[in-house]
């Protein structure tokens, strides 16, 4: 019947029967090998689809760069074409291979830690030891590129199962091309995103171990879940000394190059985000204000509108996760009272804090880095290895249990540290949260458009912060120049060589003697026209806010230092920045300002005052909302606007 049939068959017609049982055998033949044709037909034929790079609205594409990345980390290859510096390579930008890092470089870093003074000088109970960091652990990723592909925007509305990780694995990463010319290095689903490349260290201590016990099981899942791409980091210039205008260009550079993180779903917070930039960016022009002075800031409009969309948008979740007292016990009183107040007036502030993480624009990690180290470091040991393996470890609980991290890689996620450690305890598992520090370093990997300056206050009467507050007028002054405090660190006995009892116009002492209310120390400050803020071990000094809380120009010297709110405030405005390198000359420099601008600057810190003073309960424009300010300022900075 069926050669009957063909007969009667024109022969056009089983000739297109011919060639489509071909067609459909050689389809066949394809999907089960999955033969490498091309860019073009392995994305047909593949579904491991990953979301693509995107960048910010700051800044055209740059098609020749490439970014790779390892586990929540990028690598970026490529120059900036907007750059006007030749830039030192956050990666070894070979096109063989890329040699990827904590952020050391592989190299052992010393960090010296000893005694820290109050600001008369008497000694703050510290710990006297030298501290080194060994991190050299390396992982090469593959440099192939992949032309073609068909771009992928879409994002799920809904969080994907996120597999429970087990620490204990060390699996090797899964090269997933993409369709942006740069493979991306997928961690396998049994890795967090907060884990890279290295196994996890078996230096414990009991606590970090308990914490780690108490992790939740959240699913067996063995697919991989996509990753959140991770754009690449502003680079910066290959300097060794960066001065305040040096740091001004990088702040601006950040502003049209930073590319942020693409979530892996969107959110309707992300929309706010969006609506909330544009509106900064279309600020409309304020020239006076009753309550902000101009010459003060860098752009007196954006400031005023970004502050006023922080009170009436930002949501801010706190993780009610952790044990006491690392998390969740702020401490009030010393040197590293900034992190305590901000942690305990966040908490209380009912008018950010949002219950329900879905509705939140940023998380808080509330730590306590003073307490991180009291209570965890290990006196003569020389490491505090096991105080970062604490942090990574309440990360993989935050990761495991929550789907929030995971969506962003910690891009929406915030600390706010002020002990000295703090860069080097979080630069690895908490690279791309936002990071308030008060050791704001540009050489210890602070980045600019990411990170933000804390200041550092120390708080002598938790009950009365503003107690002695204000100084002598302009013409009561009669020291040009005033320091007192411990011989820490390099640049203190320098300045004592140059000026200790060589002249009455510079009161240059070591430390000064004990007094009640450190009242020697306070009438100095409030009758100098100058207040030398000379940097300890560490880039930070709690002499910074004191100048301004007793009216003092601050003279900073202090290489590489950026300085509070830094992206809101023109500190040139009022306060004089001098090289550790021209202490020589320090008399010569602070006499050649003219008597007209001393007294203009000075003026200006007692305007710039009201941002620097905690109060009982936070106040419009105080120090508690000034930092929230630069940590939602910096988060809209890698939002594109819509």
């Amino acid at each position: 019947m069926g050669q009957e049939l063909l007969s009667f068959c024109p022969t056009e017609v089983k000739r297109l029967l011919w060639i489509v049982g071909m067609l459909f055998a050689l389809i066949l033949v394809l999907q089960h090998l999955e033969l490498p044709y091309g860019s073009n037909l392995s994305s047909v034929l593949t579904a491991g689809q990953v979301p693509v790079e995107k960048n910010s609205s700051f800044r055209a594409r740059d098609p020749s760069s490439t970014v790779n990345m390892v586990g929540n980390e990028s690598v970026s290859n490529g120059l900036d074409d907007t750059a006007t510096h030749p830039f030192h390579e956050i990666a070894n930008n070979n096109m063989t291979s890329d040699l990827v890092s904590d952020g050391s470089g592989g190299s052992e870093r010393t960090l010296e830690i000893d005694e820290d003074e109050d600001e008369s000088g008497s000694l703050v109970k510290e710990n006297t030891t030298d501290i080194t960091l060994s991190e050299g652990r390396t992982e090469k990723g593959s440099n192939t590129t992949d032309p073609g592909g068909n771009e992928n925007t879409g994002f799920p509305t809904t969080p994907p199962a996120y597999p429970r990780v087990n620490p204990s694995l060390n699996t090797s990463p899964v090269v997933v091309e993409t369709d942006v010319g740069a493979p991306i290095i997928s961690v396998d689903s049994n890795v967090t995103l907060v884990e890279k490349d290295q196994t996890p260290s078996s230096e414990k201590t009991d606590k970090s171990e308990q914490l780690h016990s108490g992790l939740n099981e959240t699913g067996k899942d063995s697919s991989v879940p996509r990753v959140p791409v991770v754009n690449k980091v502003p680079e910066v210039p290959s300097l060794e000394v960066y001065t305040i205008s040096d740091m001004n260009k990088l702040l601006h550079h950040s502003w049209t190059s930073y590319h942020s993180v693409i979530p892996q779903w969107s959110s309707p917070a992300d929309q706010e985000m969006q609506d909330a930039a544009s509106q900064i960016e279309n600020a409309p022009i304020i020239k006076n204000d009753p309550n902000l002075y101009a010459p003060l800031y860098r752009n007196l409009s954006m400031f005023k509108r970004s502050y006023e969309l922080m009170e009436s948008t930002l949501k801010v979740y706190v993780y009610r996760e952790g044990q006491r007292p690392i998390m969740h016990t702020p401490v009030l009183k010393g040197i590293y009272a900034s992190e305590g107040w901000f942690m305990k007036q966040l908490e209380d502030h009912k008018r950010f804090v949002t219950k329900d993480p879905q509705k939140a624009h940023l998380y808080y990690l509330p730590f306590s880095s003073r307490m991180l180290e009291e209570r965890l470091y290990v006196q003569g040991s020389h490491s505090h290895k096991n105080l970062i393996e604490y942090l990574k470890n309440y990360l993989d609980m935050i990761a495991g249990k929550y789907p929030f991290w995971n969506r962003t890689g910690g891009a929406d996620h915030f600390l706010v540290a002020c002990h000295d450690w703090a860069p080097s305890e979080t630069k690895k598992y908490m690279a791309k949260c936002i990071r308030a520090l008060c050791n704001a370093d540009m050489k210890e990997g602070f980045v600019f458009g990411k990170d933000a300056s804390l200041p550092e206050t120390y708080v002598q009467n938790s009950k009365n912060p503003l107690r002695d507050l204000g100084g002598n007028r302009p013409s009561k002054r009669s020291i040009l120049a005033f320091f007192a405090g411990s011989m820490h660190g390099y640049v203190r006995p320098i300045l004592l060589q140059h000026w200790e009892n060589k002249d009455p116009d510079m009161k240059i002492f070591g430390r000064l003697p004990k007094s009640k209310g450190n009242k020697i120390y306070v009438r100095h400050m409030k009758s100098s026209k100058y207040c030398i803020c000379a940097k300890g071990y560490e880039v930070n000094s709690p002499r910074v806010v004191e100048a301004i809380f007793y009216e003092c120009v601050p003279v900073i010297i202090s290489d590489n230092f950026v300085p509070p709110f830094f992206e809101v405030l023109k500190w040139e405005s009022f306060a004089v920045f001098v090289l550790e390198k021209d202490i020589p000359n320090l008399k010569d420099i602070l006499l050649s300002i003219p008597k007209k601008r001393y007294l203009q600057m000075q003026m200006r810190v007692k305007r710039v005052q009201q941002h620097f003073l905690w109060h009982a309960r936070p106040e419009k424009y105080d120090i508690f909302h000034m930092i929230l300010h630069s940590i939602w300022y910096n988060r809209l900075h890698q939002i594109k606007p819509r």
